[in-house]
């Protein structure tokens, strides 16, 4: 519930502060006194854009800021939560613009965006302005009337929540037959490289060894002739190394009789001869082994050709990105495999969720069928009760494709003659009709659902007596369960409102200024008598007047 409305330096209100009634607010005012600019304000704290000429003093800001009280915040807790910011039940709008037409928006002192303004204050205050009634003519709309008088909320969501897993499931169902498809295309190439790389079957640096081993036999006879030279210099000589060295160990003993210091240079041959002599016999050994193997190397030669032409097919350096082709070749075939069976299973899931969410719409459906007829009526007869008694409406149910409401598209059709000829709202009923027809609607609405503070700016538009009056009656019905805000120029209406709030201008000097003042009973007599036969009012106004309010 809007509570409080501050206006400050916005067009012609230098300051302006407004107490709302909890039940039906009447706002009246001559043409041009400022009712839009309230409105205007109003709609700027709901997350309207402005620019800087809304500013009456360039050399300030402009100040709007709305008071609400909320009877529920449970309702709202997961939009406070998501934007971090503090829960309440006290919640205060603001809005400021600079004469440079830089506009921030706050929510209880937090920074809001305009888009998050808009989906918080959406839920807070339903603006019913002359050309909102364009949306009787949307769809949507009109089946979001039959859902709200058929209470049709706790059942949708569960409805919702199957749609959305059935066509989750549907959408990944066909990326998967598509990923497959583009498989199965793929899937003999991938075979056949899987075989090359399976029927080499290479271990880890296997080619690198493979080459070092190679040259190692090509070159087997320099080699074995470098190691027989070796060996004969360390040990087969006449005069082989190890010996010499042994002679040298020897002559350095007998001087070491003599002079200690010697020992450590003795030790140091001796351990030398030990080295060498060891090193002789792994040579000898390395010259058993080495020979010559011609079939060996062929055999090198070809294991080595088949990596090197399939590094060169794979477009790879070593043996182990060749390894790393191969798994991720056989990780790909088994996924070809898996998603064949994953396919087989997700298609028994979403027949069995479209059998789900085809129960669920059938239901919906029948729920809303049983709307039309009562429905139709009460509409009908709340149109003659406002002026209208040779307009009916007329609703009609068409099966469609599923949607995220399920499989009814809701047409509300309308004659305005008494014709027997119903046409779609928006191309037959003028301004005046749909904004009735909007009213006979949302008072209907009213008593299915919690709508926020509803607010109509002249909904009156092209009716006066009697129908004016029953309009004020419905809005006076619409008041007495929420809060309700009305700008009006009818005096039956006017005298409906538990509070009546007056807008006047003021001249002072060249500086013009919008006020707004709550009428006391005395007051309304004598502005509903002026709204009557003019001013000053006449004893007949006046008399008028009472009746109306009495």
């Amino acid at each position: 519930m809007l509570q409080k409305l501050d206006i400050q330096n916005y067009i012609l209100i230098d300051e302006l502060s407004i107490d709302l009634s909890k039940q039906l607010s009447v706002i009246t005012g001559e043409t041009g006194a400022g009712k839009s600019i309230i409105m205007g304000a109003l709609g700027l704290i709901l997350g309207d854009r402005a620019d800087s000429t809304v500013c009456r003093n360039p050399e300030k800001k402009c100040f709007i800021e709305g008071t609400f009280h909320l009877t529920n915040t449970e309702q709202y807790k997961a939009f406070f939560e998501a934007n971090e910011i503090d829960l309440s039940d006290e919640l205060i709008i603001r809005r400021e613009i600079s004469a440079q037409g830089k506009s921030r928006a706050f929510i209880n002192d937090t920074p809001i965006n305009l888009n998050e303004l808009k989906q918080l204050t959406s839920q807070l205050v339903d603006l019913h302005q002359q050309f909102d009634t364009l949306s009787l003519g949307d769809t949507d709309f009109q089946r979001s009337v039959i859902d709200a008088l058929a209470g049709l909320h706790k059942d949708l969501a569960p409805y919702q929540l199957s749609f959305s897993t059935w066509k989750q499931n549907e959408k990944k169902l066909q990326q998967l037959v598509e990923q497959k498809a583009a498989f199965d295309q793929t899937e003999s190439y991938k075979q056949h490289l899987l075989e090359e790389l399976a029927a080499l079957d290479l271990k880890e640096n296997e080619l690198e060894n493979l080459e070092q081993e190679l040259k190692f036999l090509e070159n087997a006879v320099t080699i074995k002739s470098q190691l027989d030279a070796s060996v004969q210099a360390l040990d087969s000589s006449d005069n082989p190394i190890v010996q010499q060295i042994k002679q040298i160990a020897n002559n350095l003993e007998g001087i070491s009789k003599w002079q200690p210091d010697f020992e450590g240079l003795l030790s140091r041959l001796k351990a030398a001869q030990i080295e060498l002599a060891d090193i002789a016999s792994e040579l000898e050994r390395w010259q058993d082994k080495i020979d010559f193997d011609e079939n060996k190397i062929i055999t090198l030669q070809e294991r080595l050709s088949a990596g090197y032409s399939l590094q060169k097919k794979h477009k790879v350096q070593s043996t182990s990105e060749l390894i790393a082709i191969q798994q991720q070749l056989e990780t790909d075939l088994q996924a070809v495999l898996n998603i064949g069976e994953e396919i087989a299973a997700l298609e028994k899931q979403v027949i069995a969720e479209s059998l789900q969410v085809k129960k669920l719409a059938t239901d919906l459906s029948s729920q809303r069928n049983k709307q039309v007829e009562p429905f139709t009526k009460k509409v009908n007869s709340l149109l003659k009760q406002v002026g209208m008694p040779n307009a009916s409406i007329k609703v009609v149910i068409e099966t469609i494709p599923y949607t995220i409401y399920g499989q009814d598209k809701v047409d509300i059709l309308f004659d305005a003659n008494n014709m027997n000829k119903y046409e779609p709202i928006r191309k037959v009923a003028s301004g005046g009709e749909l904004s009735r027809l909007m009213l006979c609607i949302k008072s209907l609405v009213a008593q299915s659902m919690d709508l926020p503070t509803m607010i109509f700016d002249e909904i009156d538009t092209g009716i006066s007596g009697e129908p004016a009056k029953q309009v004020g009656i419905l809005l006076q019905e619409l008041g007495a369960k929420r809060q309700v805000l009305c700008i009006t120029h009818q005096p039956q209406i006017a005298a409906k409102g538990h509070s009546h709030l007056y807008v006047y201008k003021e001249q002072k000097g060249s500086t013009t200024n919008t006020h707004l003042k709550t009428l006391s009973q005395e007051e309304r007599v004598q502005h509903i008598a002026r709204m009557i036969g003019g001013d000053p009012p006449s004893k007949t106004a006046l008399e008028n007047a009472k009746e109306l309010l009495a």
